[in-house]
């Protein structure tokens, strides 16, 4: 069969679509890949896949649409928060269960013996900044909430449960939620400040049963499942099996989370609520996060080098920091190629950030890892990225009035295992 560019660019962008289908409307998350593109990948380019991997799996965007599709998937991801997301949003709990816990929950907090569950004590979390994070009211209910949640039995109910909650937390704390970075609310807007906690976890609620019913109703008769999986694509790929993988399809992390995409922060205090391992180090966990080398060194690969030498010019430890990023990069991919199957496919959703005015063009980088690994390059597309949430421009030097363009665009490499 011939893999040949058969579509305009502008098919890719999707603007007038639907994204938040079946349970993708359930969560929020940085840097999420829209399920369109995934459909489309997998209906392309994994039509006798029985199984397809997302190494950095997210908030499961491709693990559901893979599903949908009657595939198999596997998912991994360091992100605690994201693991539990994207096990929710693949998970088929009982209907009747999910609104007979949403009906109890209405009538216990939203009757006349209001006042007497308010008079119990919960009890409450103990996490550094709890109270910089939170007022004492929304502290109260937010235990409240979370004491109704750990007593659910049935771990697919509590599933759907958590995860309106995580929402609800990030929503009823001092963060603007404009950004995924955590940043409090000026002092003026916290003391009018009073979010209505059991209304909005419970249209959380409300709108997640939407997405669910829709879901489980295209899933009738559908055999596939998800394994949702924690190991780290960088060390090892040891919990799959050699040419196990039918089809890849991901959106890797642009860069270091610390830099980019701000996965540890945006996750932090939903983590810290609901008792995650090691809140505060997802971002150091993450692919870059760690720098092995104080000095540097060619990768050997023009794409890079080229790239890295132009920031070395201008900030040494920022040029360190960015290949510290594609070090780990090209050793998940070296991983992830051996797991891939003779014939299969491997797609990449990839932006090309900009570091101190320098263009790293990871589209180019992404296919010359994989050519390396013994991978052949089918196409690469490109599309405009609608409705960022981030700045059209940043200030990459901190000088006032010194403004540069952010990524606009996103690329779709395709690659084969020959």
């Amino acid at each position: 069969m011939s893999y040949a560019k058969t579509l305009p660019e502008t098919d890719w962008d999707f603007r007038l679509e639907n994204t938040k289908t079946y349970t993708h409307c359930y969560h929020g998350y940085p840097a999420m890949m829209i399920p369109q593109i995934a459909n489309r990948l997998i209906k392309y380019y994994g039509s006798n896949a029985q199984q397809l991997f997302d190494p950095y799996c997210g908030s499961g965007t491709s693990l559901v649409e893979a599903n949908v599709n009657g595939i198999n998937a596997v998912g991994t991801d360091l992100n605690p928060l994201a693991r539990l997301i994207a096990e929710a949003k693949t998970a088929l709990p009982e209907i009747e269960k999910i609104k007979a816990k949403i009906d109890f929950f209405s009538n216990l907090f939203f009757s006349s013996s209001f006042k007497c569950v308010e008079e119990e004590k919960a009890n409450l979390p103990v996490f550094p900044n709890l109270h910089f994070w939170f007022s004492e009211e929304v502290i109260e209910k937010l235990s409240h909430i979370k004491r109704y949640i750990d007593e659910i039995e049935d771990r697919t109910v509590s599933l759907f449960f958590y995860v309106a909650f995580s929402e609800t937390i990030r929503e009823a704390s001092y963060t603007r939620n404009s950004e995924f970075k955590l940043v409090r609310i000026p002092e003026a807007k916290r003391k009018s400040f009073s979010p209505d906690v059991y209304g909005i976890f419970l249209s959380k609620l409300q709108r997640n049963i939407r997405g669910l019913l829709e879901y489980s109703e295209i899933m009738q008769g559908v055999n596939a499942k998800t394994k949702i999986l924690s190991f780290d694509t960088v060390k090892t790929v040891e919990p799959l099996k050699s040419s196990e993988i039918d089809l890849v399809v991901t959106s890797p992390p642009y860069g270091d989370s610390r830099t980019t995409v701000a996965y540890g922060q945006f996750s932090r205090l939903a983590s810290q609520w609901l008792d995650l391992e090691e809140p505060n180090k997802v971002d150091n966990n993450l692919m870059g996060g760690k720098r092995y080398f104080s000095k540097i060194h060619e990768m050997g690969f023009e794409e890079v080098d080229s790239s890295i030498d132009k920031i070395r010019q201008i900030d040494e430890k920022r040029a360190i920091e960015v290949l510290s990023f594609y070090e780990d990069y090209y050793k998940s991919i070296s991983n992830i190629s051996k797991i891939i199957r003779d014939g299969a496919f491997c797609c990449y959703v990839v932006g090309n950030r900009i570091v101190k005015n320098t263009v790293l063009p990871t589209d180019e980088i992404t296919k010359a890892f994989f050519e390396d690994n013994g991978l052949r390059h089918i196409d690469t597309f490109n599309r405009n990225i609608p409705n960022k949430r981030m700045p059209s421009k940043n200030s990459p030097t901190n000088k006032t009035g010194a403004k540069s363009a952010t990524m606009s665009r996103e690329f779709i490499v395709v690659m084969r295992k020959e």
